[in-house]
Order: structure tokens, then C-alpha cells, then sequence
């Protein structure tokens, strides 16, 4: 894992923790020779505290803390306009009230093995990283503490325990409203045409010389005829065919249109059960092709959907049911934010 990697490994962490789900599209880099942005307001301290939960203090270091997680987690560059960057820092704080609000409501009903979860949580944090070096060198550099990632670990333990035993466990999907939901969306259930092959490939290399490209024809050739003699395809695949799926005896699995290169898709789709094709040269070299099975377009039966719709509609229910959560938390809670010093 390169480093880089890892630098976004935290953030991400950071920004999960934090539940910064900010939809603010970022300007774009400046292009080259532009006049630069107007100048920023006065930097304000990072000790200073822009809004209070409960009499629990969220400081500016905080806020810009959480605004850098979500920009290294969606890649994006910080907004350089000034009503921009105003809406970035408004959701940023509204859902690190958010957090915050459930953070105190999930301490009421801590989780057995708490610290252990914690700790497991950790070590797989600093496993992503080639070293412990590597790992500490990456939290110095976002002025983080191993205290500090524990401390936001444990948020995130406690969040996602709250919102699992006491909103994830009391939502229900009733099986009517899985139908319904089936009935009435019939065309994301739609399903095309599709076939299923099994193909043994002599694989030739894009810069191969017109004579090394006739050798593997050959060979390619050779097989053919031993497979149209009687030799177990799937056997032959395993041992000749330089694509992957040789593990599994050259078979392909099922495929629409689309999914394979068009010459090889031509012919796949124009096959009978149990055919075998000629040779078939496409980029990646010479196929023989053997069509196993075949699914006419259709719609996919209720039953082989339904445990996904379940979890579709579950998954809705609980982000809604959390939505109202927070809302009446925030609601019981003394939100204040200090007045700006004239």
C-alpha cells in the first residue's frame, strides 16, 4: 500500500466518524495565469468554540478537522468561493451536531466488550499501512494522537451500537410492502437475454509478430480438432487455455450483450446448447467457444428478489428512522452558538 493511500485511509475514517455527508460541488483548480482568489476572512483561533451541544464544546479545530476528512475522502479540492465554502462549513456543523447529539444518547446504553471492539478496530486501522512507521508518520501529519483515533473510534463504536439496538432492530418490513414494492417496479427487475460459455484461449500478445500470431492459429487449430474428436473440453481448457477461467475448466459464467468483446459475443449468442464454434480471433488472441446454457429475457421470479427488496426497504426505513431520531435529540437538546465578538 503506498502511503497516499493510507493518508486517505485516515481521512475516510475521520470523515465516517464524523458522518460529514456534505453535497457541495467544489470549485475547480484555478487554470493557470488566473487572478487569484479574493482574500480570506481573518483565520479564526482553532481553540475557538463555534457551536455547544449540551454544554459540550465544537471548536474550529473540530469543524476544519471534519471538513478535511470529507475532502480527502471524496477527493475534492476546498471550495475557493466564499458562499461555497459557507454552505461546506453549515452541513459540516450540522452534522457534527448531529453526531454529537447521538453520541450522548449512545453513552446512556454503552455495548458490552466495548474496549475490545475499540482495540480490534484500531488494529485493523493500522494493518492497512505497510508499517508502524508508516502508520505514525501518517497520524503526525493530521496532528492526530493514537489516544486521539481511539477517542474517535469509540464514537463510532457507540454511534453505530446505538443506532443498531435501538433503530436498525425495531424497523420491520412487512412482506406486502416487498411486493408491492416488485409489483410496482417491474422494470428494475427486467432481465436480457443471456448466455452462458465456456471457451479455451490461446492468448496472443497485441505486439506478437505475424509469425509467433500463425503458431498460436495453429495451436489454437490443434485443439479443435481434439475437442471435436471426443476430448473433455473442460479438461482441455484447464490445460491450454491461458485465461483465467482454466481454473474452472474455461467456464465464463453467464453474460448478456455487452459484456464480452463483439466477436466473441457474436458468436457465443449464436450458438446451440452444447456447441462448439471454430476459431474465433479477438484482441486477446484465439477462443473456442462452447455454449452451455441459455436464458431468454424475462423478468427475475418475485422470490429470487424478494431478500433484496427487504433489505432495500430496510435499509430506507433506518436511514429515515435515524433522520427522525436526531431530529427529536436535537430538539431536546441546548444547541447555542456564541456570538461573534464585535
Amino acid at each position: 500500500m503506498r502511503l497516499t493511500t493510507g493518508f486517505v485511509a485516515v481521512a475516510a475514517l475521520t470523515a465516517a466518524i464524523y458522518g460529514v455527508g456534505i453535497a457541495v460541488a467544489a470549485d475547480p483548480a484555478p487554470p493557470e495565469g488566473a487572478a487569484p482568489p479574493a482574500a480570506a476572512a481573518p483565520a479564526v483561533p482553532p481553540t475557538a468554540v463555534v457551536v455547544t451541544v449540551n454544554g459540550v464544546a465544537i471548536t474550529r479545530a473540530d469543524l476544519d478537522r471534519a471538513i478535511e476528512a470529507f475532502l480527502a475522502q471524496s477527493r475534492m479540492q476546498a471550495p475557493t468561493d466564499p458562499e461555497q465554502r459557507k454552505k461546506m462549513e453549515a452541513a459540516a456543523q450540522d452534522q457534527m451536531i448531529a453526531e454529537e447529539v447521538l453520541y450522548q444518547a449512545a453513552q446512556k446504553v454503552e455495548p458490552p466488550d466495548l474496549d475490545k471492539e475499540i482495540a480490534a478496530k484500531f488494529d485493523e486501522m493500522k494493518g492497512q499501512f505497510p508499517t508502524p512507521e508508516d502508520f505514525e508518520k501518517t497520524l503526525k501529519s493530521h496532528a492526530m494522537s493514537e489516544e486521539r483515533l481511539k477517542d474517535l473510534l469509540r464514537r463510532d463504536v457507540l454511534i453505530g451500537s446505538y443506532i443498531k439496538t435501538q433503530v436498525t432492530a425495531k424497523v420491520t418490513v412487512a412482506a406486502e410492502q416487498t411486493r408491492k414494492f416488485y409489483d410496482e417496479n417491474l422494470e428494475r427487475f427486467s432481465k436480457p437475454e443471456s448466455v452462458r460459455a465456456s471457451h479455451i484461449l490461446i492468448g496472443v500478445d497485441p505486439k506478437a509478430t505475424a509469425e509467433e500470431k500463425q503458431t498460436a492459429r495453429k495451436k489454437a487449430d490443434d485443439l479443435l480438432v481434439q475437442v471435436k474428436g471426443g476430448a473433455d473440453f473442460a479438461e482441455v481448457a484447464k490445460k491450454e487455455s491461458s485465461c483465467p477461467s482454466a481454473k474452472k475448466g474455461g467456464d465464463l459464467g453467464e453474460f448478456s450483450q455487452g459484456q464480452m468483446v463483439k466477436p466473441f459475443e457474436e458468436v457465443a449468442f449464436g450458438l446451440k446448447q452444447n456447441e462448439l464454434s471454430g476459431v474465433v480471433e479477438t484482441q486477446f488472441g484465439y477462443h473456442i467457444i462452447k455454449a452451455t446454457g441459455r436464458t431468454e429475457a424475462g423478468t427475475v421470479p418475485f422470490d429470487q428478489v424478494k431478500e433484496k427488496i427487504e433489505e432495500h426497504l430496510k435499509e430506507v426505513a433506518v436511514q429515515k428512522q435515524v433522520m427522525a431520531e436526531v431530529a427529536a435529540l436535537k430538539k431536546a437538546a441546548k444547541i447555542e452558538t456564541p456570538t461573534p465578538k464585535s
